[in-house]
């Protein structure tokens, strides 16, 4: 949250997911203060637009491995990179 993650960043951790692009963003409360909606964030370009402009409604934590990516929430979801 301090250091938010680049353009650049967010661009190559996209193609390294398993997982649909729009659950890097987190679905929570500061999503529903926004008046977000999930339907308008599920292309690459609109998750990163809107993850430069709220870092805060970014998936973490996302661990990378071995050219792969996976947002570990909850923990076991790990599981796929070893």
């Amino acid at each position: 949250m301090k250091t938010p993650p680049t353009r650049e960043t967010l661009e190559a951790i996209v193609p390294m997911l398993d997982t649909p692009v729009s659950e890097l963003v987190r679905k929570d409360k500061r999503f529903e203060e926004l008046k977000l909606k999930a339907e308008d964030y599920t292309t690459k370009e609109a998750v990163i637009g809107l993850l430069l402009k709220y870092p805060e409604l970014m998936q973490r934590p996302i661990i990378i491995r071995g050219g792969r990516a996976v947002i570990a929430r909850p923990a076991e979801k790990l599981a796929a990179l070893f």
